[in-house]
């Protein structure tokens, strides 16, 4: 069964107001907010497809593409959490190098100058899931604030913003590195808020890993989970307030009826 929420009712929900009940394929989850929402913050990943980046590294390791991907992606959210922790600050650009270094030299893989370059450089023309262009137009119809709230450096962001063809779409721009840190740490939260200058029940983040929408969710978002990878929810004590594959589900949680 498809969640489905007109805006009316999720705009209007109020302190005062009982949970609403909404479902998400079987699941039941509650939503319960104190202010109209107002804006959306989203995630990098639920607007720019990363699948080319990785059909490039299978281009230059063949048969070992898979694995090196998988090594590079878990070191570079790793290594951002392992930063912060030791409070030795580097940005996700540098991260994402490391990581990739790392995950090459762990491999036994040679990884030249030169296909070092275009991999990194992948990061910086990526294009939108299919679904996107048309979510936010109807989002903008709607009459939302749209931002992105991202790991993402400024120059990744805006550099994908103009690949994907999303030049004036978005409100504000955020990264965490303007708070020299990553999520979930409730300070890359909070820079949503700041920018906005909204509460942080007035702002539906839009996530796409499963720790990050719990983290937006503990900070204390309205919470909506492109789950596009069909993972179960993580085991951090939040439950996003919806959860659907496309942004077409997120359209179907807060459109009219």
């Amino acid at each position: 069964m498809k969640t489905t929420l007109s805006r009316r009712q999720f705009l209007s929900l109020t302190a005062s107001a009982v949970a609403s009940a909404l479902v998400e394929n079987g699941t039941a989850f509650a939503v319960s907010t104190d202010a109209p929402v107002q804006a959306i913050a989203f995630d990098a990943f639920p607007i720019f497809d990363p699948r080319p980046v990785f059909v490039l590294v299978d281009r230059l390791f063949p048969g070992r593409g898979a694995e090196l991907s998988n090594e590079w992606r878990t070191r570079q959210f790793e290594y951002t959490w392992l930063r912060v922790a030791a409070q030795h600050y580097a940005d996700f650009w540098q991260i994402t190098e490391d990581a990739l270094k790392f995950a090459a030299a762990k491999l036994n893989l040679e990884l030249s100058q030169h296909d070092r370059h275009k991999l990194m450089s992948a990061y910086l023309e990526l294009k939108p899931w299919p679904d996107v262009i048309p979510a936010l137009s109807s989002l903008k119809k709607l009459g939302l604030r749209l931002a992105f709230l991202s790991n993402f450096t400024l120059g990744m962001l805006n550099s994908n913003v103009k690949s994907a063809g999303l030049t004036g779409l978005f409100e504000h721009v955020l990264s965490t590195d303007q708070a020299k840190t990553y999520k979930p740490d409730p300070r890359a939260y909070k820079l949503a808020m700041d920018s906005l200058k909204l509460r942080r029940e007035e702002i539906l983040f839009v996530a796409f890993a499963g720790w990050d929408a719990a983290g937006a969710k503990l900070f204390g978002y309205p919470t909506f989970w492109v789950n596009r990878q069909k993972l179960p929810v993580e085991n951090l004590g939040a439950t996003p307030d919806g959860v659907g594959e496309s942004l077409t589900q997120l359209i179907q949680f807060i459109a009219p009826r």
